[in-house]
Parts: C-alpha cells; sequence; structure tokens
C-alpha cells in the first residue's frame, strides 16, 4: 500500500490529511517564518534556511522576503536564482528551476489541483502536477504558473501571464492564456548587446 506522500509525488488523488505530510507541512512553514524574520544584513542565516528548505538549491540563490512554500522539499533550483518579494511556490508536485532564472514580483507556481467533480472534491482529495522551468529564464511580475506546465529555456514570460500549457524554448510568451508572442532573434541579441556596450562608453 503507497503512502499519501508517494500518491502525492506521483500525481495521483491522494489526501493532504496526513501524518506524514503534516510533518513536511509545518517543518516547512516553520522555516519559512524563520526565513521572512531574517534581515539584509543575515545574508548567512538566510542560505541556512534556504539549503534546509529545498530539495536542492545552486549557488547564488536569492529569495526577497516574504517567501511561500507548502512542502520546500520537493523544489530543486539551480545557479543564481533570484525570487523578487511575495514569491510563492505550492510544491505539492516536484518543481523544478534552472539556472539564471529571475522572478519579477509575486509570481506563483501552483502545482496543486482539485477534482473539477463537487462530491469527489469535497471528500478532500486532492492532486499535483509537476512544473518544469528551465535555463535563463526571466518571469515578469504577477504570473501565474499552473500545474503540469514545461517552460523552456531562453524565455521571457510578460508580466500577468497565467501560464496553462507548456512553453518552448527561445521566446516571449504573454497573456491570459499565456501565448507565444514571437520568438526571440539576432535584432534582440543585437539591441542589446548595443545598449551594453553604450553603458560601458559613458
Amino acid at each position: 500500500m503507497r503512502t499519501e506522500k508517494e500518491k502525492m509525488l506521483a500525481g495521483d488523488l491522494y489526501i493532504a490529511h496526513d501524518p506524514e505530510l503534516r510533518k513536511d507541512f509545518e517543518k516547512a512553514k516553520e522555516l519559512v517564518r524563520e526565513f521572512n524574520h531574517t534581515t539584509e544584513h543575515q545574508p548567512e542565516e538566510r542560505q541556512r534556511i534556504i539549503k534546509n528548505l529545498f530539495k536542492k538549491s545552486g549557488k547564488g540563490v536569492y529569495l526577497e522576503p516574504p517567501f511561500y512554500t507548502d512542502y520546500g522539499c520537493n523544489t530543486v533550483v539551480g545557479d543564481n536564482f533570484y525570487a523578487n518579494y511575495e514569491c510563492i511556490i505550492l510544491d505539492i508536485a516536484n518543481v523544478t528551476i534552472g539556472d539564471n532564472v529571475l522572478f519579477g514580483p509575486r509570481v506563483g507556481i501552483y502545482t496543486a489541483g482539485h477534482p473539477i467533480d463537487a462530491v469527489i472534491r469535497n471528500e478532500a482529495f486532492e492532486y499535483g502536477k509537476p512544473v518544469t522551468i528551465g535555463d535563463n529564464v526571466w518571469v515578469g511580475a504577477n504570473v501565474a504558473i499552473n500545474p503540469g506546465v514545461k517552460i523552456g529555456n531562453n524565455v521571457v514570460i510578460g508580466s500577468g501571464a497565467i501560464v496553462t500549457k507548456d512553453i518552448p524554448d527561445d521566446v516571449i510568451a504573454v497573456g491570459n492564456p499565456c501565448r507565444v508572442l514571437r520568438k526571440i532573434n539576432d535584432e534582440d541579441k543585437k539591441y542589446w548587446e548595443a545598449e551594453k556596450q553604450r553603458y560601458y562608453e559613458n
């Protein structure tokens, strides 16, 4: 017989009111509360908490308090991850975030789902679907990333987007529901290289 935690991480129906899950949940809440009460003068303490909170975290991980998560232990973040104020990661299922990822304020990753059928939903059944974000991704403010979504590498997600489907590599995507606006191209690279050169000239 599988545990509720095993069912949860497999993406199957599970019931959250379970002693093992409650233990993980309460540990995360304690660490989050501790983190959100640190100051900018406690970088080492913040890094210690992040290491204890996430399943795995790379170098240069920076979260602006307040930050919120359900479990933390189901989240993997790569190197140079920055999350601005009020980031929410509901990691009922696994969340994987690559290297060099930037989140604007109030970005939410939501792996949790509830049955559409009200009778089943009212029996406290839930499920989760994993979220994966590639490398070199910038997610604008107030973006909601829904269960089961995969975002590719070198992607920009515009502010306020509701991401309900997978987003391919090398695109700018915007809107509700989020859709590809255009490919990121050589003209973008030339423009920003010129802007960088102008910076150093001034």
